[in-house]
């Protein structure tokens, strides 16, 4: 028999059938149908699975579920807009067409968010140095970073 652990996944308390060492991203994609965070490497390296922890951007990949039951709650990309209004650094990546194939983008707007949470006016070297480790093979770098100063400026 699975145990049962109860998490608080964008403002929702959930409980979900799973070991303590279940990696977070299995659990908000297989048993909460949250698809957003993608599997990339599986190492914690390409911030593809990026969610936020306590407010704090980590790779759901790499964390186990023990720990997100632990904390005060977990944010997926799925659970940063507000009232049905898409989260800033989400507007601005969707004005500026700054996300290509979408596939690293929903790391990238979780680790953005974060960004703005404790810098809310960025310069564009901080949030190349905040998306670092987000890979992104598109080559919309430039274009990323132009959205989430905008963001930083819109708020």
């Amino acid at each position: 028999m699975t145990p049962t652990t109860r998490l608080c996944v964008n403002g929702e308390t959930v409980d979900v059938a799973a070991s303590e060492d279940t990696p977070l991203l299995t659990v908000l994609r297989d048993e909460l149908g949250l698809v957003g965070s993608r599997f990339g490497c599986g190492q914690g390296l390409c911030g593809a699975c990026f969610v936020l922890l306590d407010g704090v951007a980590v790779p759901s990949c790499q964390t186990p579920v023990s720990q997100a039951s632990a904390s005060s709650g977990v944010v997926t990309v799925e659970g940063l807009p507000e009232g049905g209004t898409p989260h800033p650094v989400q507007a601005a990546l969707l004005e500026g067409q700054a996300a290509q194939c979408g596939f690293c983008i929903s790391g990238i707007v979780v680790r953005a968010a974060a960004l703005l949470s404790t810098n809310p006016a960025p310069s564009a070297d901080e949030v190349a140095e905040a998306l670092e480790h987000n890979l992104c093979r598109c080559g919309v770098q430039r274009r990323i970073i132009d959205a989430v100063v905008s963001a930083g400026s819109a708020r």
